[in-house]
This record gives C-alpha cells, sequence and structure tokens, in this order.
C-alpha cells in the first residue's frame, strides 16, 4: 500500500474525478467497485439530487466513494450539510479557498483533499490541513488554473515543497500515463476524461462520441476572464472566438454562455450550441468501455511499463 491507497483504503492508487454532468451514482459506485476511489461530482448536482446520488452510491458498493465539490457554487452549506448527514468520509474541494470548509469538515471525521494548479495554492491547502493536495496541470478538461503550467513541470515543483500526499492530475488516461506521473513524484494520480468515455458516466452518447474522435489540437482553453475551461471545438467555440475578435467585455461573455451551456452540451449532447469539457488526452481515447476494463487496462500497462523501462 502506499500513502493514498492508505488514505482512501482503495486497491489502486487512482482517483475517478467528480466531473459536472459525468460523475453520478453509476460512474462513482463502478470505480469503486473497481478498487480506485469514486467521485460523485456535485458541481452539476441541486442539493437533493446529490442526497439522491449518495443514497443510490451507497447501494450499488460498500466501497469508499468520495463527493467533489466547486465552493464557488451557490447552495455550499446545504451541500456541505447533506454530506455530513449522509456520512460520506471523503470529500475533495476546488475552486475556492480550502481554509472556508477544511478544518469544519475534518472536524466532523472526514477526509479532505484540495484540487490546485499552482505550488502557491498547493501550500495555501496544505497550511489548511487537508489530507492531500490534487495538482492539476493545463492538460486537464473542464475549468482550468489559470498559470497555464503543464503536469510534467507542475508534479516535481509541487512535490519539492509539500508535505502530504500528491496526487496527480491532467492529460493521464493510461497506464503510462500513471507511471509517468508516479515517477514525476506523485503519490497517485486523478483521472477524469478516461472515465468520460465510459459505460457508466452520466454524459450524454453524443459527447462521448465526440470525445472518442477528438484528436490533438481539438481542444483549446478558452473564457479566461471568467472561468479558464478546456473545451472541444464546435459552433459555441467559434462563436467565442468571433466575440474576442471584435473586442467583447467580461459581461458580454457572461451574457452569452448564460445558463446551462455545459448541461446542453455533456448532458443533452447539444454538440453545437453546448459546452464540451474534455482533457487534451481526448486524443488518447478511442473506445467508450465499462469503468471495470477501463481500470483493468490502465492497471496493466502500468504494471507492464514498470517492468519494460529502458535501461540506461
Amino acid at each position: 500500500m502506499n500513502t493514498i491507497t492508505s488514505l482512501f483504503n482503495i486497491q489502486y492508487p487512482i482517483v475517478q474525478a467528480g466531473m459536472v454532468w459525468n460523475s453520478g451514482w453509476k460512474l462513482a459506485s463502478a470505480a469503486s467497485n473497481s478498487g480506485i476511489l469514486g467521485l460523485l461530482g456535485a458541481g452539476s448536482m441541486y442539493p437533493e439530487v446529490l442526497r439522491e446520488h449518495i443514497q443510490k452510491c451507497k447501494k450499488a458498493t460498500n466501497k469508499p466513494f468520495g463527493v467533489n465539490v466547486p465552493m464557488l457554487y451557490p447552495n455550499i452549506e446545504e451541500i456541505m450539510n447533506i454530506i455530513v448527514e449522509e456520512d460520506v468520509k471523503i470529500v475533495f474541494t476546488s475552486a475556492g479557498n480550502p481554509k472556508t470548509w477544511t478544518s469544519w469538515l475534518k472536524e466532523r471525521g472526514i477526509i479532505v483533499v484540495h484540487v490546485v494548479s499552482s505550488v502557491k495554492f498547493a501550500l495555501k491547502a496544505q497550511a489548511a490541513g487537508v489530507d492531500a493536495v490534487v495538482a492539476e496541470g493545463f492538460e486537464a478538461g473542464g475549468h482550468n488554473g489559470r498559470e497555464e503550467t503543464t503536469t510534467f513541470t507542475l508534479i516535481p515543483m509541487v512535490k519539492e515543497q509539500l508535505n502530504v500526499p500528491l496526487i496527480a492530475a491532467g492529460g493521464i488516461a493510461t497506464g503510462k500515463g500513471m507511471l509517468a506521473a508516479m515517477v514525476l513524484g506523485a503519490d497517485g494520480v486523478q483521472i477524469g476524461s478516461r472515465f468520460v468515455a465510459s459505460k457508466e458516466s452520466s454524459a450524454h452518447p453524443n459527447f462521448k462520441e465526440s470525445v472518442v474522435h477528438t484528436k490533438d489540437g481539438d481542444t483549446h482553453l478558452t473564457l479566461k476572464e471568467l472561468a479558464p475551461a478546456r473545451l472541444i471545438k464546435n459552433k459555441f467555440f467559434d462563436d467565442l472566438q468571433t466575440m474576442y475578435q471584435k473586442g467583447t467585455t467580461a459581461d458580454q461573455l457572461k451574457a452569452f454562455l448564460g445558463r446551462g451551456r455545459a448541461k446542453k452540451g455533456m448532458f443533452e449532447g447539444d454538440l453545437e450550441e453546448g459546452e464540451l469539457e474534455i482533457g487534451q488526452v481526448a486524443g488518447l481515447i478511442h473506445e467508450i468501455k465499462p469503468v471495470s476494463e477501463i481500470v483493468s487496462e490502465i492497471i496493466t500497462e502500468f504494471e507492464r511499463s514498470k517492468v519494460n523501462l529502458p535501461s540506461l
């Protein structure tokens, strides 16, 4: 066992990312049943919907699972209270100050992990008392850090200064990617995009198909004035670029974005007008498979790659 498997009481040091509109109870329970840590994505759930997913996840697995909570979303207090009421023991926080909730959660016996995109914020999370940190590189899908630091450089820089366990995220979808992250200093990995293209993901089939057909150069980071997001290029993305060329303001971007763009794209399957969040590593994803097969393939490749590392 390493620090991550010990911390979460799981078989493999892999976390299935809690992604909006993708990470419902079917995905989280399948991940946990496969020996990794499954996470529910609370960012796209109303409080009572989250409660329902937690309860269904409990019935579908007797293994540990957690909830990812973006702290800038509304209803945060209600969400945290539901997590405590439903006796969830692992919470990943993101998009906010870790000081706000870490102590409150830990006082209630909950393991807390915070997602960061820089050394500076990793140290702030550690000072806030988190049990582990996820350091996410610029390659990652969805909402991203403003620093634009890639996983390959971010992980060793964070490892150099961090004392708590480190989980690498961004651009990891294979066993070789997992091995590379751990050679760079990570104790485990968080994987998102690969699990979007799984049978159990709650993403719309249209979005899953678009992921497996995405190639290098098909994703781009945009909306930096609001909250940077890596998206598949589509009509919505092209319209955004036209607005940028015309010198748009942040308020105009907000108005154009409106509400429900991510839901429209990822959950409802509108590949033209929806927001399609995925990582650069989508170029390595070629097939929609059950979670159990995905985890098995990652672990098999990881073990094989360790043995077959070229000697100098």
